[in-house]
């Protein structure tokens, strides 16, 4: 895929911003910048991509952007720069230690990603082998902007699961209070993430969209391929057209 290839598919995705619509079938890039405060010298605020999954659209309207993220996809994520896995970090360090970015593939089942625009935060559902259905998982990020290649958010590190049977639980806790302690989250934006994961819960209690809509029973197009890495993954957006 080369650099025009990533957002293109079928001819729908020839322009940029939020003109872009994408057919089912296109692919496209769902991607995060870091959260990493700025370096000495440094502007920016740390804004470089660090996450990127290569998807295939499954659904772009003006309610809805449906991608599915297949099996074996090979992605980008982070990493500690001896290569520690990010996780395997004592919490104290996780997010002040050095950080590089590698290329891995996605194993286990595929993910299906579900976003409303605007919404400061997408739905992800999670499959166990043989289609059976696990969980919904609710990531706080950034609302995403769209570029002629795909869409660029940023984590925010407080998440929501969602079990078949409608209960549900916060995650990753301990990892938003760190990130407030260590300075990558001030306390204005910490509060409107929050807000945002009340909000989030306000529509799992009353089972709105896209909870109510049937996706866990979605199944992804057989012919679809999976799509590959570019050696541009992390190029600029194309800025949007006047």
């Amino acid at each position: 895929m080369t650099a025009t290839d990533a957002g293109t598919g079928a001819g729908s995705g020839a322009g940029a911003g939020d003109g872009v619509r994408w057919s089912p079938g296109d692919r496209i890039l769902w991607r995060y910048r870091d959260n990493e405060r700025p370096r000495p010298g440094e502007t920016g605020g740390g804004r470089a991509v660090h996450i990127c999954r290569p998807v295939t659209v499954v659904q772009d309207t003006d309610e809805l952007l449906a991608v599915w993220m297949a099996s074996g996809t090979e992605c980008v994520r982070p990493v500690l720069a001896d290569g520690t896995q990010v996780h395997a970090e004592p919490l104290a360090t996780r997010y002040t230690r050095p950080r590089t970015t590698v290329r891995s593939r996605w194993f286990g089942s595929g993910v299906l990603k579900l976003a409303r625009p605007g919404d400061p935060w997408s739905v992800w559902l999670f499959w166990d082998r043989g289609w059976l259905f696990r969980n919904w998982y609710v990531n706080l990020e950034e609302p995403r902007s769209r570029w002629a290649g795909g869409v660029d958010s940023q984590d925010h590190f407080l998440d929501i699961s969602v079990r078949p049977d409608h209960s549900w639980e916060w995650l990753d806790e301990d990892e938003f209070a760190q990130a407030q302690r260590v300075g990558l989250m001030d306390e204005a934006t910490a509060r409107r993430v929050r807000e945002a994961g009340l909000a989030a819960v306000e529509v799992i209690q009353r089972w709105g969209s896209p909870f109510s809509d049937g996706w866990e029973h979605w199944r992804p197009d057989p012919r679809w391929q999976v799509p590959p890495l570019p050696d541009d993954w992390d190029r600029p957006p194309a800025p949007t057209p006047p």
